[in-house]
């Protein structure tokens, strides 16, 4: 009878184990696909190292996730940073569910395959080859949404990387095929998720960028390896009638900062606009950070502006404040902010800007005062030598400053 209760007890634990080792992420490889308009499905790759931390490729990018949690046959899966969460249920290997974010009260169905690396099928060998620089414009001749972009790719075989430049900075890591004379890629980093579709010929492409379920725009683009974009330093501007920069806004203890304050005085100072939500913020922020822990031991500040579009003050801290963890952010975050990352609106905090045209742009302030420079948008590390020319750019005239 004795063997019998542990015969009996050993096949409860046996099969308790096998269930909860059918509602945890198996180690290898999944590909996951975002339900977006028209049908077209966004893949991505991710690989589970540990039922508890995973890593998200796109070309070569490394995101990882340690903020996985489980709750009987679901998984939720919390993007590093960002607000948006994947969650799921289990269906054997597989997983279905949704991509949410819940200030935006975007949803967008997910689901992922075990043992499956693929991020695109191509079913036919490569016809075209988008290697190099192409001259691009989204929603041409749409009223108030047509704007201009380098696209710059590199093909190998029928892989393409590469990403699109725009005046506001990039659509970060792309990564996809090429099948036939059709080019997809696409990119998801637990805030946006993108995917490009375009008919190329040898000097042309026409298709379409999606951003997740809620937006979609057309773009053309043809070659044009000498094409480059409006300076960076141009665009954004002190109007006439106002002698600088001017702002006093909280930070998480509840105290106003203002750039007048001493900390501020007899210093050269970047004020950064920003946002947690966006990607191009947070490339920028990783720079920042390490730039200013090696600087700030001379007459250098930075500060950050975030125009958040969570619902509350008290969400939209929640968010700055875990940016500052992830990343040991030193310098001050102030919410400008909350509830909308409308651009209009934050101009309207910012009355003495021409506009805010993009998350994120930095203000460059001398020790007497002026705004000497404002760069609108960030040439992330997707951009390659864009990148390398804004950081030696940033040094080169911080350290100018510095020196006056």
């Amino acid at each position: 009878m004795k063997k019998i209760s542990i015969l009996l007890i050993t096949i409860l634990f046996l099969n308790c184990n096998k269930e909860k080792q059918a509602n945890e992420l198996q180690v290898g490889t999944y590909r996951a696909v975002l339900e977006v308009q028209d049908n077209e499905e966004l893949p991505f790759v991710f690989e589970v190292e540990s039922p508890k931390k995973l890593k998200i490729y796109n070309a070569e990018e490394v995101i990882e996730v340690d903020e996985i949690e489980y709750k009987n046959d679901s998984i939720f899966i919390k993007a590093p940073v960002f607000e948006g969460i994947i969650a799921a249920k289990f269906d054997g290997d597989h997983l279905k569910g949704s991509f949410t974010k819940e200030s935006l009260d975007r949803v967008v169905p997910f689901s992922a395959e075990f043992n499956n690396e693929l991020r695109f099928d191509s079913e036919t060998k490569p016809t075209q080859n988008v290697s190099g620089t192409w001259e691009t414009v989204f929603s041409e001749g749409i009223q108030d949404d047509e704007y201009i972009a380098k696209g710059i790719f590199n093909q190998k075989g029928s892989k393409i990387t590469g990403t699109f430049r725009t005046t506001t900075g990039d659509y970060r890591y792309l990564e996809g095929v090429m099948d036939g004379d059709v080019m997809k890629l696409s990119t998801f980093d637990g805030a946006h998720a993108f995917l490009f579709t375009a008919k190329v010929s040898d000097s042309t492409m026409k298709g379409t960028f999606y951003s997740g379920n809620h937006w979609k725009e057309p773009f053309v683009a043809k070659r044009n390896e000498n094409y480059e974009l409006p300076s960076a330093n141009e665009l954004t501007f002190i109007k006439d009638g106002y002698d600088g920069l001017e702002f006093s806004f909280p930070n998480e203890k509840g105290e106003i900062v203002s750039i007048s304050d001493d900390r501020f005085k007899d210093k050269v100072v970047v004020v950064q606009i920003m946002g947690t939500w966006c990607p191009n913020c947070l490339d920028e922020s990783k720079y920042y950070t390490k730039f200013y822990e090696e600087n700030n031991d001379k007459d250098f500040e930075m500060v950050a502006l975030a125009f958040e579009y969570a619902k509350t003050e008290q969400k939209a801290f929640k968010s700055i404040n875990r940016l500052k963890e992830k990343l040991n952010i030193n310098y001050p975050i102030l919410l400008a902010q909350y509830g909308t990352s409308d651009k209009a609106k934050a101009q309207e905090k910012l009355p003495m800007l021409n506009h805010v045209l993009s998350y994120p742009t930095s203000i460059f302030i001398d020790k007497k005062g002026n705004v000497r420079k404002i760069h609108t948008g960030f040439n992330g590390p997707a951009t390659g030598q864009k990148y390398v020319e804004f950081k030696d750019e940033f040094e080169g005239f911080v350290s100018e400053l510095l020196q006056e």
